[in-house]
C-alpha cells in the first residue's frame, strides 16, 4: 500500500502544488492528507468534477504549473465536456494529472451502480485520448509512475489519468479535529421525516448514506418500500427525478431527501424546481457540511444560506431546522402549505459504521414504484 504523505511529497517535488476535485472513498486517505497538509489557497474541494477541471484549467493558464484533479470514476461523466472541449490537446491543450478512484473495477465486488462505470472507465479514457496508468501499490514503482505521468502531461500538454484501485492507499491519520457532536444525525432526521410524512408520500432519496439509512429504517420497521426511489448513483440528480414524478403525478405528494453535497453539485436544479410551481413538491436537504459517504471531507454547505438560495430560486416556502423539535415543526408547516417547499435540516456529520445497504435490485425498486404510480 502507498503512503498518502509520500505520494503528496512526490507530487510536490515534481512541481504539482495545486489540488482540486470531488472526494472519493478510494481516495479518502489521499484527500485527507491533502486537506491536512496543503494550504487552503492551493486546495479547492469543488462542487462537481467538471468544475474542478475548469478550476485546474484556470490555474494552469495563470501559473503554468500542472495541477492535479481528483475524482471518483463516476465523476468522469461530469468532467467529459471540459476535458474534451477545453483541456484536449486539439483545443487548448492543458496539462493536468487526473487521479481517479476506480470503483467497479472488473472482477471485483462492488455496488450495482459502480459495475457499468467500472467496466467502462478505461474505454472512456481511451475514447477521450487521455493517456492513463494504473497506480501501483508499491511505493517505489508508484513514485516512478508519478514522474512518468507528470513528464507525459508536460510534454504532450494534455491530461493524464492515474487510476487508483481499492486498497491502494494506507490509512492516513489527520491532525485536524473533526466534529465529535452526534446529537442530531441524518439517520435520526430521516426517521423523523418518515414518521411525519406517512406511508402515502412518494420519496426520492439521494445517493450515499441517506438511501442506505432510509432503506434500513423502513426494513427494520417493516414499512413498505414501494413508494421510495433510491437514487443509488447519479449524485445531484435526485431532485430532478423527484421533479419529473411530481410534474407527471400532480395528485401525489412527492418528497426529495437530499444532501448538501448533492445540491451543490447540480445547483441549477433549484431554480427549475422553484419555477415549476409544483404544489406537490417537498425538498428536504440534510446539511451536515461534509461528504459523508466518501470520508467526511468538507463541503461549502455550511458557508452559504441554502434557504435564501432556495427562496431566490422561487420556492414557495423555505425553512431551516436544527433539532428534532424544529424539524417536526417545519414539516407540519410544509405539509399544509402549497409547494414547492424547501426545508434545510442542519445536522451533525457522521453515521453508524454498521449501516446496511439496500438488498433489493435497483430495477426491482423501479418497477415497484412504477406500479404505485400507475
Amino acid at each position: 500500500m502507498l503512503s498518502p504523505s509520500t505520494c503528496l511529497k512526490d507530487l510536490n517535488n515534481l512541481g504539482v502544488k495545486f489540488f482540486t476535485g470531488v472526494p472519493d472513498s478510494l481516495l479518502k486517505d489521499f484527500c485527507d492528507c491533502v486537506t491536512d497538509r496543503v494550504a487552503k489557497s492551493d486546495h479547492v474541494i469543488a462542487v462537481n468534477e467538471g468544475g474542478a477541471v475548469g478550476i485546474a484549467i484556470g490555474k494552469y493558464i495563470a501559473t503554468e504549473a500542472i495541477p492535479l484533479v481528483y475524482m471518483q470514476n463516476s465523476g468522469l461523466g461530469n468532467a467529459v465536456n471540459p476535458l474534451m472541449s477545453l483541456a484536449s490537446k486539439e483545443i487548448y491543450s492543458i496539462p493536468m494529472l487526473l487521479m481517479i478512484g476506480w470503483r467497479g473495477e472488473p472482477r471485483t465486488k462492488d455496488e450495482p451502480q459502480h459495475i457499468h462505470q467500472g467496466r467502462s472507465t478505461i474505454p472512456m479514457l481511451k475514447a477521450m485520448d487521455i493517456p492513463y496508468i494504473i497506480l501501483s501499490q508499491e511505493q517505489a514503482e508508484a513514485t516512478r509512475q508519478l514522474q512518468d505521468s507528470f513528464k507525459k502531461a508536460r510534454e504532450l500538454s494534455c491530461p493524464v489519468a492515474l487510476l487508483v484501485k481499492k486498497g491502494t492507499f494506507e490509512h492516513y491519520i489527520t491532525s485536524k479535529l473533526k466534529s465529535k457532536s452526534k446529537k442530531f444525525l441524518r439517520e435520526k432526521a430521516i426517521r423523523i421525516a418518515v414518521e411525519r410524512l406517512g406511508n402515502e408520500i412518494i420519496t426520492v432519496c439521494t445517493t450515499g448514506m441517506a438511501s442506505r439509512e432510509l432503506f434500513e429504517y423502513r426494513s427494520k420497521k417493516k414499512l413498505s418500500l414501494k413508494r421510495d426511489f433510491l437514487t443509488v448513483g447519479g449524485m445531484g440528480h435526485a431532485s430532478q427525478i423527484a421533479l419529473g414524478i411530481a410534474m407527471a403525478k400532480q395528485n401525489k405528494q412527492v418528497a426529495c431527501f437530499d444532501g448538501d453535497g448533492a445540491v451543490l453539485m447540480h445547483m441549477g436544479s433549484l431554480p427549475l424546481i422553484g419555477r415549476s410551481r409544483c404544489k406537490n413538491f417537498l425538498h428536504i436537504v440534510f446539511n451536515n457540511g461534509v461528504h459523508d459517504s466518501v470520508g467526511g471531507q468538507p463541503t461549502i454547505g455550511r458557508d452559504i444560506d441554502l434557504t435564501q438560495v432556495a427562496a431566490a430560486c422561487g420556492y414557495s416556502l423555505t425553512l431551516r431546522a436544527s433539532s428534532p423539535r424544529t424539524f417536526n415543526s417545519a414539516l407540519d408547516t410544509a405539509l399544509t402549505t402549497p409547494g414547492p417547499n424547501f426545508i434545510e435540516v442542519v445536522i451533525d456529520p457522521g453515521n453508524r459504521p454498521d449501516i446496511g445497504r439496500p438488498t433489493s435490485k435497483p430495477e426491482d425498486n423501479k418497477f415497484l414504484l412504477m406500479d404505485v404510480l400507475g
